[in-house]
């Protein structure tokens, strides 16, 4: 359909104001809410995350493009049906871990799992396992996603994965770890089913995680 994809486009160009425009003429030509992000926010920002991935763009082209998303998320957002909502790859809980300050690098992750299709609860800096484990909880996550830059704040990581252990969580949620200290074998040494280095592969290694990828 022409109409969503010029809105991939106007996405992938950082046009907030042509998201917008386009997303309501979508609604008014009766083109279902779910459809728009599926077939019109969806692959604007894989294209997105190909090219970051590549070194095609950088940090500050994938922020402006994630608030063209976003300009066109919070309309369509309030009118997705329960059956539409049910239909997104999943439920992702994201955090920087308590004693880390850092938000950069979860919010890049954060925006693009939510521009692949994820339902993203973004619960800031400075989180405590207690929190994680009530969001997930409370939202019936599929994933949570602990972020740290600090290699003092990694041990918190290895804390949290053990605290959704002793909640009888860890074998209902994926658990995924990044950050610039983190990497592969600390994923494995913790107990952590995923590790990303960054937010293009974190989109990967989630659907994997869910056999979507």
């Amino acid at each position: 359909m022409a109409i969503l994809q010029d809105m991939a486009n106007a996405l992938i160009a950082g046009n907030a104001d042509e998201v917008t425009n386009l997303t309501n003429q979508a609604l008014a030509a009766d083109i279902a809410p779910g459809t728009i992000i599926k077939d019109g926010f969806i692959p604007g920002m894989a294209v997105i995350g190909e090219r970051f991935k590549n070194n095609e763009i950088y940090v500050p082209e994938v922020l402006i493009a994630a608030r063209a998303m976003h300009a066109g998320l919070s309309i369509v957002k309030p009118l997705l049906s329960e059956a539409e909502a049910k239909d997104r790859l999943g439920t992702v809980c994201i955090g920087t871990v308590k004693g880390d300050l850092h938000d950069i690098g979860k919010n890049l992750v954060a925006m693009m799992l939510e521009g692949a299709g994820f339902e993203v609860i973004d619960l800031g800096v400075d989180v405590a396992p207690e929190k994680f484990i009530d969001a997930i909880k409370e939202h019936s996550a599929t994933h949570v996603a602990l972020s740290a830059l600090l290699t003092t704040t990694m041990v918190t990581m290895k804390q949290t994965v053990q605290a959704l252990k002793d909640a009888g969580l860890k074998d209902s949620v994926k658990v995924m770890v990044g950050g610039a200290p983190v990497t592969q074998s600390f994923a494995d040494e913790i107990g952590a089913d995923g590790y990303a280095p960054d937010s293009s592969t974190a989109v990967d290694v989630a659907k994997q995680l869910i056999g979507a990828g």
